[in-house]
């Protein structure tokens, strides 16, 4: 599936909330902390660690704090990450809307305990979005029962990933692109040493980058377009340089859209970039945006008659 433009709606100026609020709203603690600042010296992002809630051991100090429990666990990370993407599973809340349908998979794994999405780069010879990053995905076939069955068919054809090595979380927000499809993404976890199989029809190159990258990144830039529904908005833009591969990729548009807002759907932070969720109340501003701009294509299709 191309990295085709997402709506992105008006950049706001907000200050970064505390906590979430309903919608979406966290069931524990502090969220992570980041380490690594060499890391983040040489172009690479930092490693997390989620953080458990506060729990006393023995007597409390004369302030009454409490001392910080650490899941180091490469299975502690991954069902922290699960409980949240859960929280946030709209579920076949949209299926019913009478437009084109694809999928999307946004698979997540485990690299050295740093919490990752595996991208792939659109082969040269492809005539749509040739070149491009995108994640595995396409358009919907008739076999496929769901939203889900076509994200995994999908990644079974492009990277050779079975369905059954699929951990399937939850489905995100939706979005429309350019060419009036509704765009599900689906989140799975897949084994930390899957090896891809390309198939060189339609993949070029396999990569990984860090989820923290979504949120924190070296290079971003908010690029504006029209969308489809003929207003100008704003699309971002990461250039991310893979040093496994000594390789630089440019991730945008609906790629680049998904891969925020599973970070701060996870990562439960600000970007430092801008944004247009309102961060207390997650998903019920991302389905309003969602839902408004679906409007506006169905006024624009009412008006152009």
């Amino acid at each position: 599936m191309g990295p085709a433009a997402a709506f992105l709606g008006p950049l706001q100026r907000k200050a970064a909330p505390r906590a979430f609020s309903a919608g979406c709203r966290p069931r524990w603690g502090p969220l992570i902390s980041f380490s690594g600042a060499a890391g983040r010296a040489e172009g690479r992002t930092a490693a997390l660690t989620f953080r458990a809630p506060l729990r006393s051991h023995g007597p409390p100090t004369a302030r009454g704090a409490a001392a910080l429990v650490p899941f180091p666990s490469r299975e502690s990370i991954k069902e922290k990450a699960k409980l949240r993407l859960r929280e946030c599973d709209v579920g076949d809340k949209f299926s019913h809307l009478p437009l084109r349908k694809a999928s999307v998979l946004l698979p997540l794994l485990l690299r050295d305990g740093v919490l990752c999405l595996l991208l792939t780069v659109r082969s040269v010879q492809l005539r749509r979005s040739p070149g491009e990053v995108c994640f595995p995905g396409g358009k919907r076939e008739e076999r496929d029962k769901d939203e889900i069955d076509t994200a995994l068919r999908e990644a079974k054809e492009e990277v050779g990933l079975q369905p059954e090595k699929v951990e399937v979380i939850c489905r995100l927000v939706p979005v429309i692109d350019k060419m009036n499809h509704l765009i599900t993404p689906v989140v799975g976890f897949i084994e930390d040493t899957f090896q891809a199989s390309p198939n060189p029809d339609e993949v070029s190159d396999v990569f990984v980058v860090p989820l923290e990258y979504f949120i924190k990144p070296l290079n971003y830039v908010a690029l504006p377009y029209k969308n489809s529904s003929g207003y100008l908005s704003w699309m971002h833009c990461f250039t991310y340089d893979d040093h496994e591969s000594k390789k630089s990729f440019k991730i945008q548009g609906l790629t680049a859209h998904f891969a925020v807002f599973l970070a701060i759907v996870i990562f439960r932070t600000k970007p430092t970039f801008e944004v247009h969720y309102d961060l207390d109340n997650l998903i019920a501003s991302a389905e309003n945006g969602f839902m408004n701009f679906y409007a506006s294509i169905k006024e624009r299709k009412k008006s152009s008659l």
